[in-house]
């Protein structure tokens, strides 16, 4: 009986887990449509810049490292060291300025845990 009660506490636990890691993930559906805030001066068309760079493949990619927006990056940016991750986006999407001080992006930062989540996975899947 004992047995039982603690398997069914470690599979709550577990599956309870599961759940938060797969919110974590985010909703790629919807940060497209959060993205719409971005898409001012960011697109996700390879090599098509606008104000800012391509998001492109941003994912994985070196903080300053678009190649076609090379000349234009403040050295904040490309000396910040950062590489594109969930970690370092959520950061940088919290607050830009704080993530990389004196870098050229105006926008405040999506201050909502959820939709910088649905971002993230919206630009994973710009490939």
């Amino acid at each position: 009986m004992v047995n039982r009660y603690w398997m069914a506490l470690v599979a709550s636990v577990v599956m309870a887990g599961a759940s938060v890691a797969a919110q974590a993930e985010g909703d790629a559906q919807a940060g497209e449509a959060v993205f719409k805030k971005c898409a001012a001066c960011h697109g996700v068309e390879a090599g098509k810049d606008k104000v800012g760079p391509s998001l492109h493949g941003v994912v994985g990619r070196k903080a300053g490292g678009a190649e076609s927006f090379k000349a234009r990056y403040s050295a904040a940016m490309t000396g910040s060291g950062m590489t594109w991750d969930d970690a370092t986006l959520d950061k940088y999407l919290a607050d830009p300025k704080a993530a990389i001080p004196g870098n050229k992006m105006s926008f405040v930062g999506l201050k909502d845990e959820k939709e910088r989540q649905d971002v993230i996975a919206y630009l994973k899947k710009q490939k």
